[in-house]
């Protein structure tokens, strides 16, 4: 289906034949399996009809397809838990908070049997299974489940728990931690429940480090949320390792490489196009992080959406160029829907352009890895 591959660098520019065959066939047999139609149901289908084609009456548009896009390595590994959990207990399975911040996949899963909670108290001592979430949980969600007897499973992404494992290393060599990232976010609601209270200040942007002052004697640390800007995170630590030269960082970086490079493939496309939309759900810090950086690379109009249902159409009739990526959440699938209500309006061609190709995977939580086998 690709053709006029050109390579310059890293940066792959593909015109997809008709609108298009999105499954990327340079993702890793595993990862395609674990992202297969017969678990979720969230991937480009294979089987999908292509619109008629056009008759002329309708203006151009060519879509700039960013990749990567969509799907990490850790989302796929936390909703496969849930999957995975269901064909071995049988639902319901309850879920603490969204496995991962996109609607519809949450959705989707309700209807297997999955239920999600808030918190533990809502989950019935039945023996159903516990599932937390991929963005990590503080240390008293787990500790409050053994209490209960309750049967725990943790989605959180490996790389989360790697800036957890960060932080309790700081902390015991005796320096106070210093977390870059968003209050209320729940990753970062889980990295500070690592920690006694006290161990652990939240930086949220430069102006705050300002009003930082420890005691002279007291050592530091630094760690981030792995689903920030990579600009703003770099602006904050340059003004943090300034104001305390001695500052320990990791020993690399924590914004994860799904982050990374969404990030650059919209800095990449952003410039081209006359607006850009980024497929995924509000709640969700990488996407929204993607429209911001979208707007810093000039794109004139840049959108943040779920569904097609949301497009504000008066926004993009003069748009002849458009740019298209999705949040590490957002499933294929719902790009295929974005692609197709523009085709019902435009004459589409698209071009993919990519800047990396991933080949990362996780492997399950190891309760759940016979029944993988």
């Amino acid at each position: 289906m690709l053709w006029g591959l050109q390579r310059t660098g890293l940066l792959i520019l593909s015109r997809l034949s008709g609108w298009p065959l999105l499954t990327d066939p340079a993702t890793p047999l595993h990862i395609r399996e674990i992202m297969s139609a017969d678990t979720i149901n969230l991937t480009a289908d294979p089987n999908r009809v292509p619109h008629p084609a056009v008759t002329g009456e309708k203006p151009p548009l060519e879509i700039l397809l960013c990749a990567p896009r969509g799907f990490c390595a850790g989302v796929v590994r936390a909703i496969d838990v849930v999957e995975r959990a269901l064909a071995l207990y049988g639902a319901p399975v309850y879920v603490r908070h969204e496995i991962v911040h996109n609607k519809y996949v949450v959705e989707t899963l309700k209807r297997k049997g999955a239920v999600f909670v808030r918190e533990l108290d809502e989950v019935p001592d039945s023996g159903a299974p516990v599932i937390f979430s991929a963005h990590g949980v503080a240390k008293t969600v787990p500790q409050n489940a053994v209490s209960r007897g309750l049967t725990t499973i943790d989605a959180t992404c490996p790389l989360v728990t790697k800036v957890h494992r960060e932080a309790e290393i700081h902390h015991k060599r005796g320096r106070h931690v210093l977390l870059v990232g968003h209050s209320g976010h729940p990753e970062v609601v889980g990295t500070m429940g690592q920690l006694p209270k006290g161990s652990i200040t939240l930086v949220e942007d430069i102006e705050q480090i300002d009003a930082l002052n420890p005691p002279p004697e007291q050592a530091l640390a630094w760690v981030t949320q792995t689903t920030l800007s990579i600009d703003d995170t770099k602006h904050i630590v340059e003004a943090l390792k300034a104001k305390f030269p001695g500052i320990h960082g990791p020993h690399k970086d924590d914004i994860c490489y799904a982050t990374t490079n969404r990030q650059e493939a919209v800095k990449e496309v952003a410039p081209r196009v006359d607006a850009l939309i980024v497929v995924g759900s509000s709640n969700s810090s990488n996407s929204q992080r993607l429209r911001e950086v979208a707007e810093r690379a000039g794109c004139p109009i840049t959108r943040l959406v779920l569904r097609a249902e949301e497009i504000d159409w008066d926004a993009f009739k003069d748009v002849r160029r458009l740019g298209l990526t999705a949040g590490a959440s957002a499933p294929e699938v719902l790009v295929e829907e974005i692609i197709d209500a523009f085709a019902a309006r435009f004459d589409v061609t698209v071009d993919q352009v990519s800047v990396t190709i991933e080949d990362m995977s996780f492997p399950l939580p190891r309760e759940l890895r016979s029944e993988a086998a």
